[in-house]
């Protein structure tokens, strides 16, 4: 529980469901957890009872264990009846990876944003056995790690396709302020961005359930980052934009679903923090880029904890998004080294 000056962050479940297994959070809606083999190690998905049938949110990574959590998924918490729907909130593979696997049992509707849809399609479909000459210099840029790098330059990148089901050609586009019935409520279309772009979020208007995915989550703050596809990019002004946005429909009944840690009350004041998250952490790397710093010299200020092997290159992604954004609004200058690394420095 978090206190603040008003309004109060709660959470109604403070132990999740085991994996595979599912807690009814409202009439008809089920909070179900799978496992993910990385620092952050799970998600959550969402089941919502369509009558005879049911309407799932997110999906959870391809994995044997994964597949055999939803073999007993189906057969007990969903007790047996069919999948009609599957909404994916965004495109990352922790909530797309069984999307695929689920259409082709049960030929259900893929419901999510065109964004999504298309950059699930294309980064399953992009298999790399090494990292492009593009993420190399995006790495060398950002001042990565010596001993990172050449471990990475010689081994196969992350790839979507070793963790994601091909999902199949056709899908059900919503956008923002779109309107769907599902789980016998009518849910309103709200779209954010900065840790996913067209990112989709539902927001009941029957009663006070908000489905978030990874745009709004309790206790963290979801990764925001710049990728070599778009070196110049600016998420961090993309996601000050959607927190204030999202802000104004927020209240403080408000049961928020999100796909990582637990559900929570108090969205007013979450949604502040989260935007003054990164409002401290911009005005802590001014400070510290007094003397010329590359990105990866940057991740005391940002993130105030010590940076593994494990997280190395979420923290990189990060610092790049935040010295970007530093640098589109005038604040801060950078020069090449002479090893390709951006030296950053604030101005005069």
């Amino acid at each position: 529980m978090m206190d603040g000056s008003s309004g109060t962050i709660r959470y109604p479940w403070p132990e999740p469901p085991e994996h595979g297994d599912a807690i009814e959070v409202a009439e008809g809606v089920l909070w179900i957890r799978l496992p993910l083999p990385m620092a952050l190690d799970h998600v959550n998905i969402y089941a919502l009872d369509d009558g005879d049938s049911w309407t799932i949110v997110d999906t959870g990574i391809k994995s044997r264990r994964t597949v055999a959590l939803w073999e007993n998924i189906l057969s007990g918490p969903l007790k047996g009846k069919p999948v009609g729907r599957v909404i994916l909130t965004h495109h990352h593979p922790d909530h797309i990876g069984i999307a695929g696997w689920l259409m082709e049992r049960f030929e259900a509707e893929l419901i999510t944003t065109r964004t999504a849809w298309l950059m699930s399609r294309m980064l399953i479909l992009d298999v790399e056995p090494r990292p492009t000459e593009q993420a190399l210099a995006h790495w060398r840029a950002a001042g990565m790690d010596t001993e990172i790098y050449e471990t990475r330059r010689n081994d196969r990148p992350y790839n979507f396709a070793d963790i994601c089901h091909p999902i199949p050609v056709g899908y059900t586009r919503v956008k923002q302020d779109s309107l769907i019935h599902v789980g016998g409520r009518d849910w309103d279309v709200h779209i954010g961005h900065g840790h996913a772009p067209e990112h989709l979020t539902l927001w009941s208007r029957d009663d006070h359930l908000v489905l978030s995915g990874d745009q709004i989550l309790p206790s963290i703050s979801p990764n925001i980052g710049v990728y070599p596809t778009e070196p110049e990019a600016d998420p961090i002004a993309d996601w000050m934009e959607s927190c204030v946005r999202l802000g104004h429909l927020a209240r403080e009944n408000h049961l928020v679903l999100g796909g990582h840690k637990v559900p929570f009350t108090g969205l007013p004041m979450r949604m502040r923090q989260l935007e003054e998250n990164h409002h401290g952490a911009l005005a802590r790397l001014r400070d510290h880029l007094n003397t010329p710093k590359t990105a990866a010299e940057c991740f005391a200020p940002l993130f105030k904890r010590k940076i593994d092997h494990g997280t190395y290159g979420l923290a990189l992604v990060e610092a790049v998004a935040h010295l970007n954004h530093l640098h589109q609004a005038g604040d801060i200058t950078r020069e090449r080294r002479s090893d390709g690394a951006w030296l950053w420095r604030r101005g005069d």
